[in-house]
């Protein structure tokens, strides 16, 4: 994924807040939704050697399992951020899922380094980045993209009729 991460991330909060008015929602989902990505500081700085989705914060299990312990200490510490908590794991999640329609993710480390994704977009062009705008699942991505337009629009247009009622 290239420009789809947040666009999903804004589906995912428009929809939760739909379910809770909790405060934060939509900054989560759009957090959660790049987050995994912030390692792409540490890939440039480290001259690229490795890629960046064999970090730890492209493993589905590290992020479930940081769920595991501080979901339960949110809702025993902070209930009310609960709903927050759990949107910005189901925007990481999103993106670990995302991804691995078109990259290989380590969904099982570190107990086991087998590497899935659904599938694999060749290097066809000189450019990685040409490579993917030029294949099919980049037209998976504008559909993301396509779709939150239509859910900001849709949200603006309530939001403005609410105002005038």
């Amino acid at each position: 994924m290239l420009i789809a991460h947040l666009p999903a991330g804004y589906i995912l909060g428009s929809a939760a807040r739909q379910r809770s008015k909790a405060s934060g929602i939509m900054t989560a989902a759009l957090v959660g939704s790049v987050l995994p990505d912030f390692d792409m500081v540490y890939f440039f700085l480290t001259g690229g050697k490795v890629h960046h989705h064999d970090y730890v914060t492209h493993w589905p299990l590290f992020w479930l399992a940081l769920a595991a312990v501080i979901l339960p200490a949110v809702g025993r510490l902070v209930p009310r951020w609960i709903p927050v908590a759990a949107v910005f794991f189901m925007g990481v999640m999103l993106h670990m899922v995302m991804d691995t329609v078109a990259a290989p993710l380590f969904w099982l480390a570190p107990f086991d380094w087998t590497k899935f994704e659904l599938t694999t977009v060749p290097a066809t062009y000189g450019n990685w980045v040409v490579s993917f705008m030029l294949h099919w699942t980049f037209g998976l991505e504008l559909l993301i993209c396509a779709t939150a337009l239509i859910v900001a629009v849709r949200s603006n247009r309530r939001g403005r009729s609410t105002q005038r009622a």
